[in-house]
Order: structure tokens, then sequence, then C-alpha cells
């Protein structure tokens, strides 16, 4: 299989690569200003001193080669109203079952809210007879579900199809404001509404369409594919892709898989053109505990500042000293902008002087006044989402926490937002006479301010974009643009939440987090995930199947790099 590059139609000399940049030691938490060495013909404008604009390559759109009578009629079959009423249906056999995760779930087998997970699969068993009958299915920490298509080449490094069974639960007082029963799976003509129809049961049953339908039509792989099905990516992942992810590199080895898609981003309008965002890497993440220590008393006779007092204070402090956004050079957002100056015909003109000139800080400022969605692509975002404090009205707080949000900009590390809260809150313990226990074992004591946190995640390593070779990222574009059309802009995307894939980092260095099904006239978007009357477009989830059906075939025939 041959990918074709069609180079941009300006003069311009780069592909819209993305440079790895590593950090360690001393290094840790210095801003980094690199420039990017990728070109077409494989040279390096490290040298120039200057930030040459890219050109963003687009790879030519790509279409199996393998063809029998089967696959074809397999590909109409999918344009057809049969397939069209069958698929709905079964989305919203999958919604019907309510497979919620919570915080604060016990252990597998132990607490009685994972049962629903058992009602999921045997969903999915009836419902896809011929991926249970002729797949393997490993059932990793009860309710993770592992299923393998056992490729004929074993020299062939696997695909693999990520997706999560659990969903967000619907909160009882929100019931009421959804314009149908939110574990429904009503269909209205145009979507199918409920509880995970866009996150993400539209990707996991999307996968297996796609490969029930394969085996019907005899296809028999020569690349072993992988589906991979965690059961709490909601609450972490620790015990669906937390087991599942160690489980493959056992299997396969550091590196052992060619490919990743999960959920993630998806199509986006931008700048006059329409852009395929893959997920090429994620924000990373740390939550950190505060917790004020001060003497009680009764409230007729309180102090200057009592604890919820001097806690305040410091969530003030913390939203005053916020990040300032910043491009490391590692960032995919600044993929994304070059891939905008190069091909939307409304792409900010100052925007594109900026890049052209490499005055990225200021690009950074200028963009960051743009919105928020935006900014919060390269800025580390600071939110305080849990306080408590105090527990009767005549007395005073002994003991008051709050839990603040942290998503790390790319590039840069949780350390730095563990120095940055310690020098904050040094200030404060310092003011009021409190000893300061600044992320360190030390039990709490009286007249105190302790940070802490469980733990922490760097962002993610950022997946190589080039397409100058037969890679994973070229199959995705090429495939996604032979489903849509060449009018469509492939651009590295990025993730400010993390995915179960942040357990796979060891698999592979081709992780892409991606919601293929596109719907040009839907325009709710991401489908309202997490809140009331979660949906999804019909058109948009067969596109779905499309995809992943073209995708298998595509780097089943191709021969990486």
């Amino acid at each position: 299989m041959a990918v074709k590059v069609r180079p941009s139609r300006c003069s311009l000399t780069r592909v819209c690569g993305l440079a790895e940049v590593g950090c360690s030691g001393a290094d840790m938490g210095k801003r980094t200003r690199l420039i990017r060495p990728y070109n077409l013909t494989g040279g390096n404008n490290a040298s120039s001193g200057k930030h040459a604009l890219a050109q963003c390559a687009q790879v030519e759109p790509l279409f199996p080669t393998h063809k029998t009578e089967a696959l074809s009629k397999m590909d109409g079959f999918l344009d057809s109203v049969k397939f069209r009423n069958e698929t709905i249906g079964r989305m919203a056999g999958a919604i019907q079952v309510p497979s919620q995760s919570y915080d604060d779930l016990g252990p597998v087998g132990e607490d009685k809210r994972w049962d629903t997970m058992y009602d999921f699969a045997a969903y999915l068993e009836k419902t896809f007879p011929l991926i249970h009958s002729k797949l393997g299915l490993e059932h990793v920490n009860t309710h993770g579900l592992l299923y393998t298509w056992q490729g004929s080449d074993e020299s062939l490094k696997p695909t693999v199809l990520m997706a999560h069974q659990d969903v967000v639960p619907v909160a009882e007082s929100t019931v009421e404001q959804w314009t149908y029963p939110p574990f429904s799976g009503h269909y209205d003509g145009r979507y199918v509404w409920g509880r995970g129809a866009s996150d993400c049961k539209n990707n996991l049953i999307g996968i297996m369409e796609s490969v029930e339908l394969l085996l019907d039509a005899g296809f028999e792989p020569k690349r072993t594919l992988i589906m991979s099905f965690g059961f709490d990516e909601e609450s972490s992942g620790r015990e669906g892709a937390g087991h599942l992810a160690p489980f493959l590199l056992e299997r396969y080895g550091k590196n052992g898989v060619a490919a990743i898609v999960d959920e993630g981003a998806g199509v986006v309008d931008a700048f006059g053109s329409v852009f395929a965002t893959p997920g090429v890497g994620e924000k990373g993440y740390i939550d950190v505990e505060v917790i004020v220590r001060m003497p009680g008393g009764h409230s007729s006779i309180p102090p200057p500042h009592n604890g919820i007092g001097v806690m305040s204070e410091f969530i003030t402090t913390v939203e005053a000293n916020r990040y300032e956004p910043y491009f490391y050079d590692e960032n995919p957002f600044l993929g994304l902008l070059e891939c905008g100056a190069v091909h939307a015909p409304e792409f900010p003109p100052t925007w594109k002087k900026l890049l052209q000139s490499n005055k990225i800080d200021k690009l950074a400022t200028e963009v960051a006044k743009s919105s928020d969605a935006f900014k919060y692509l390269f800025t580390t975002s600071v939110a305080v989402d849990i306080i408590g404090g105090g527990v009767k009205v005549n007395a005073l707080p002994e003991r008051t926490t709050a839990i603040i949000n942290h998503r790390v900009n790319v590039g840069d590390h949780p350390s730095t937002v563990k120095a940055k809260l310690t020098k904050l809150a040094s200030s404060i313990a310092d003011k009021y006479n409190l000893t300061l226990h600044a992320f360190t074992d030390e039990e709490e004591i009286p007249r105190s301010i302790t940070l802490r946190t469980e733990h922490d995640l760097d962002s993610a390593p950022v997946t190589p974009t080039n397409v100058d070779t037969i890679t994973p990222y070229s199959i995705l574009s090429g495939t996604t643009r032979g489903l849509y059309g060449d009018a469509m802009i492939m651009a590295p995307g990025i993730m400010t939440g993390n995915t179960d894939t942040r357990y796979y980092w060891d698999l592979t260095t081709h992780i892409f987090r991606y919601v293929p099904g596109w719907d040009k006239d839907d325009a709710v978007g991401l489908g309202n995930i997490h809140t009331v009357d979660e949906r999804v477009s019909v058109v948009g989830h067969i596109n779905n199947v499309k995809w992943y059906s073209a995708f298998v075939r595509n780097m089943d025939e191709a021969e990486l790099a």
C-alpha cells in the first residue's frame, strides 16, 4: 500500500510534524523553545534560528485495495435503510443498560454496583454473535473485555481499538430536565438519546458493528486486531484500563502494538474550513487537597480569621495567580494552528504573521484572548472543585478542606504545580503563624496548612504525525479523507482531559484519541457529554462504523515504516 502525500500549493517547505521534547532532572519545569526539525525531505531547519511555518501536508484519500464481492456488499449495506434501522436499535439497546460508574465504588466483586457490567457484557454477547463465536474473549479483572482477532502474520504488530463500557452517572435531580429519559435510547428520527450515546457507547458499538460486519463478509486479517474495553474510565480507569494495559504489555511487550485508537477529539469547523483533529497528546493532571487546621471554639467569640476565612484567602490567592498561556514546542495545538494558517481561508492574519515571524509567545497571548476553549489547550488550568468546613453553626471550624484540580499544560509537569502552590501557601502560613506541610508524609497538626496529593500524571507523550512515510497517522488521515473527501483537513489535536490511554503509553508511541464519526449537519458537536440531553447523530454513528471498518482494512494492508 502506498500512501500518497499531497503537498500544499504554497511554497513553504516543512511538513506538519511534531518534535518530541523530553525534560529530565534539572531541566524539568524549564520552558523550552525548540525549532521543529521535520520537513518533507528529512532535513533540519534547526540551524536557521527561525520558526518556519509548517506545510501541513495532507495525504490523499485512502481506500482498501483488497476487495471481494462480499466486502463490496458490506460497504453498500452500510448505506442501506436496513442497516440504519438495525444499528439504531443496537445503539438504543446499549444505552438502555445503565452501566454507571461512581467515584466511590468499592472493590470489584464486593460492591454490587459493578454488577451492571455483567448486564452490558451479556448484551454485547447477544447482539454480536459472530464476534463471540469467532474471536477470542478474555475477561480481565472480571469486567474488562479483551477481544482478539488473530491475524495470519504474527510478525505484524497488532492494531488496538479502545472504548469504555461505563458512563457518567445521571443525577436524580436532573432526570426531569431530560427531553427523553436518560436510559431510554429514544430515537427521534435523527438522534439516539441517552447517557453514553456520545461518551462513548457510540465508539464501542461502532467498533463492534464494524468487526461483526467484516466477519460476516469473510474478511481474514493479516494483522491481529484487539478490542480493549475498560469499565471505569469515568472514575479513573484503574480497575479497567489499569489492568487491561499491563495484561497486553506482558503479552506483546514494550512498543509491541502498531497503533491505538480510543475515544477523543473529532471533527470541528474552524477558520472557514473543516478539520479532523485526532488527539495526539493529553494534558497532565494533578488534584491537590488543601487542609487548614485552626483552633475551634464558640462562634460568639471568634478570632479575626478562622479556618474558613484563611482557606478563602488561600483560594483567592490561588485564583489571582493563574498560569500564563504558553506554547511548549511539543504542544500539538501549535501544529493545528500551523495547519490553519496554510489551509484555512479565515485564519486570523495576525496569528499567521506571528507564526511566520516565530513570535510564539506573543501568539500564545493573542490566541488565548480569543476563547477559554482555545486558551486551555496550552495553559495549565486551575479549578477549586470541592470545599468543606465546619460542623455546627455555633462552633468555629477546626478543619477546613478544599480540592484544587489542575490540568497541566503539555510540556510542563505536576512538579511545577506543587512548587507554585507551596510558595503561595507559604505566604499564607507565615501571615497567620501556621506550620506548612507541603507534599510530605507528616501528620496534620493544629494550626497548620497541609498540601497533599494521592497521584499525579505527566502530560502524555506526543504521537508522531509525520506523513512522509507510511505511518499510523498517515493511515488514519487517509482513511478519514477517504470517508469525507479531500476537503477535510487533517491536523493534530490535543485532549484537555484524560482517557484510558494514560495506561497504554508503553505499548506504542502511536496513540490517537479520536471520534471519527461526523455528521456535517449536526450542531450538537460533542453531543452534550456529561450533561443533560446527551445524544448522538445517527449519521455520525454510521460514519463511525464506516471509518472503523475501513481503518481496520487499511491498517491490515499497510507496510508501516
